[in-house]
């Protein structure tokens, strides 16, 4: 048997110096930079792109039915890019029926692009281990209080799958244009824990 090491790790600043080195010298003569890089993310991994999506699939059948069948393709064709690693996308539509919500189990993942960067509350452990046991109290206890008939459904995203929901289009925004329907899109309702 091995003895442990009675080595301390090294303060998380000092971790996280040390990786940023490591990513800075990698991204050396590419143009790249870890401050770059969140830039990038930060400017355009944004909810607002979700929200553009959802519209457009309110406003176009006929794209809606292309976002429901291949979802990534679908958001492409809106000209928003997904990183790599993001090899397919799911689209799940809520109905009167059902309503769906997103989590990740194993850790915080998202469809950045369309999401953005997760909300500290779906980072939480409680959340990501409470809502796949008892879905309709956790909506309930984040405000999205669902009538007892409708079917929760609850998805786990993975490596290479991400979810966004498509929430239920409100009644009163008939005849809204695109730009004003975005405008009421959450990215609360994009992972399924708001109702519009």
């Amino acid at each position: 048997m091995a003895a442990a090491s009675s080595t301390a790790a090294a303060p998380i600043e000092q971790r996280v110096a040390a990786v940023e080195r490591v990513l800075e010298g990698r991204a050396r003569g590419t143009g790249l930079s870890v401050d770059g890089m969140v830039a990038h993310v930060e400017e355009n991994f944004v909810p607002e792109n979700g929200a553009r999506v959802v519209a457009r699939a309110w406003t176009d059948p006929a794209f809606r039915e292309r976002l429901l069948r291949d979802g990534k393709a679908a958001v492409e064709e809106l000209g928003i890019r997904f990183p790599a690693h993001h090899r397919q996308l799911v689209v799940l539509e809520n109905t009167p029926a059902v309503h769906n919500v997103i989590v990740c189990t194993l850790c915080s993942c998202t469809a950045l692009a369309v999401i953005g960067l997760p909300p500290d509350w779906y980072k939480d452990f409680e959340y990501r281990a409470r809502v796949v046991r008892e879905a309709r109290t956790v909506l309930r206890e984040m405000g999205c209080d669902l009538p007892e008939g409708v079917e929760i459904r609850v998805w786990d995203t993975t490596a290479d799958t991400r979810y966004m929901v498509l929430p239920e289009r409100p009644a009163h925004t008939a005849g809204w244009a695109e730009e004003k329907l975005a405008s009421v899109v959450t990215r609360d309702s994009l992972i399924g824990v708001e109702r519009l």
